[in-house]
């Protein structure tokens, strides 16, 4: 059976991806992807930032990084510094890495000191000690290691959003994917809650089998024209608004997104090639915006600047079902969780990979649309799950917005599982695994989480550990990751 011709409504990143992976998957057999892409609407871009997700899309379609990432500001990302979320004494930083095959030789001895440090002995649990992505970054090392080092780490990118979004579209035309630079007007609907065709201004109509819903936040297909249901998750996410703000490189960069907590939110700085990219992701209910760029440009040192901000609103959530009849609905039209930890391209890309197993696997028909659906939601519950705990665990009370963050009630069981098995001394590896088919994030995430903002009993009640109980070798992890870093090279991600 032939493939789908797939028509995509909507460029920028999420779009020309879920372009090129249909593409990918379908267009040797004949299917066709067909992207339709206002010219006069912009890319929101609120993340520039991603996870090894990205990584794994750029070598499934055989893209070399020396082919595309010059092309879009590109640089290496080995984690996230989380700076200020804890007031805790020895706590105020903590690095947040992706898992790498070293770790696995690390990540043990710390878990075990976590777990005596959740039972009152104060011994090192800060996660930046005990993995070699925190050590690179904090070096300003690239991710790439000597020929006679075979243990990669993980790591993602920081990008030009607007860039990429270009890039991927050349690459995907030059491959046989058709542009359309057409404005729709209307969603023409067929029987059952499918959709017919797509109306431009100029009377174009668009036939296909599938349509990928890419619009952003319109979700001009799945919401408005087939009414699907959307999901908020402002009860226990508050943010709802940014303000950004580029600036240039005064120092040499580091391989990380940085995030660092504000009065009523947080802000990110990625370092691109060109610049550096900076948002503050706030709550309108605690500061409005004029207060939000204020405190921005006080923050990067942009008070006396002429450079004009951007403001953003966001849609926080999710739609119930992804997939509704003969529509997927991809990217901001799918759903939206902050950008803190760089999970939006992450979506994107399980979507499309999910949603061409599942088409194809019935027959290039519906069969496993429920199946799918379930999936996609529970990733977003899960990813939800794991942002919510930063606020609501977080360690600072230093204004109302971080007070009510630390008393927020409207928690999901599933979230409620793991802070109880944390402070119940449980197994948070067996209560994530049984949380989530998929767990969205490793027990590794939880810990460095957890044990970054330093959530452990006071600090008058912590005890030193008796000389008979083992302990995690902190001192031989130091040394052996020290050895690690003479495999790999400084270097300067600034053009």
């Amino acid at each position: 059976m032939t493939p789908p011709h797939v028509v995509v409504l909507g460029g920028g990143s999420a779009g020309w991806i879920t372009a090129c992976l249909l593409h990918h998957k379908w267009g040797a057999r004949g299917g066709r992807v067909t992207v339709v892409e206002s010219p006069d609407i912009g890319i929101i871009g609120v993340g520039e930032g991603s996870t090894p997700q990205l990584k794994a899309f750029f070598d499934l379609l055989d893209i070399a990084e020396g082919e595309w990432m010059p092309a879009c500001d590109a640089t290496y990302k080995l984690g996230i510094r989380f700076t200020g979320w804890s007031e805790r004494p020895g706590f105020e930083s903590y690095f947040h890495p992706f898992p790498g095959p070293v770790d696995l030789h690390t990540q043990g001895g710390w878990f075990h000191n976590c777990m005596l440090a959740r039972r009152g002995f104060d011994v090192p649990v800060l996660p930046d000690d005990w993995f070699l992505a925190a050590q690179l970054a904090e070096a300003g090392m690239g991710p790439h290691a000597g020929a006679h080092f075979p243990f990669a780490p993980s790591y993602g990118y920081h990008f030009d959003a607007y860039k990429l979004g270009h890039f991927l579209r050349d690459w995907a035309v030059a491959r046989g994917v058709r542009h359309l630079p057409l404005k729709v007007a209307e969603v023409a609907l067929a029987g059952q809650g499918e959709v017919a065709a797509l109306l431009a201004e100029d009377g174009t109509r668009i036939e296909g089998d599938i349509f990928v819903d890419c619009s952003g936040f319109r979700s001009l297909i799945a919401q408005q024209a087939l009414g699907g249901e959307f999901i908020p998750f402002a009860e226990n996410l508050f943010n709802d608004s940014a303000v950004v703000m580029p600036t240039p490189h005064r120092e040499a960069p580091r391989p990380q997104t940085d995030s660092i907590a504000m009065s009523a939110g947080w802000r990110w700085s990625i370092p691109l090639t060109s610049r550096v990219g900076n948002g503050y992701v706030y709550s309108s209910r605690y500061l409005s915006d004029e207060d939000a760029e204020a405190e921005l440009r006080a923050a990067i040192g942009m008070q006396d600047s002429e450079q004009p901000a951007r403001f953003l609103k966001m849609k926080v959530g999710r739609m119930r079902d992804s997939w509704q009849g003969n529509c997927l609905a991809a990217g901001l039209a799918q759903g939206f969780i902050e950008p803190l930890e760089a999970t939006a391209l992450h979506i994107v890309i399980n979507t499309a990979l999910d949603f061409a197993q599942a088409y194809e696997a019935g027959g290039f028909g519906p069969q496993h649309r429920e199946a799918f659906n379930t999936a996609i939601a529970e990733r977003y519950d899960g990813i939800r799950d794991y942002i919510v705990a930063h606020y609501r665990l977080s360690q600072r009370s230093d204004s109302p917005y971080w007070r009510d963050c630390r008393a927020n009630q409207q928690l999901p069981e599933t979230l409620k599982a793991m802070m109880t098995a944390w402070f119940t001394h449980g197994d948070i590896a067996e209560v994530n695994a049984r949380s989530w088919r998929h767990p969205p994030y490793p027990a590794m995430s939880w810990h460095a989480l957890l044990a970054g903002y330093g959530t452990f009993p006071p600090p008058e009640k912590m005890q030193p550990l008796p000389p008979e109980v083992p302990t995690g070798d902190h001192a031989g992890v130091a040394a052996m990751l020290d050895a690690c870093l003479g495999n790999f090279d400084a270097y300067d991600q600034r053009a």
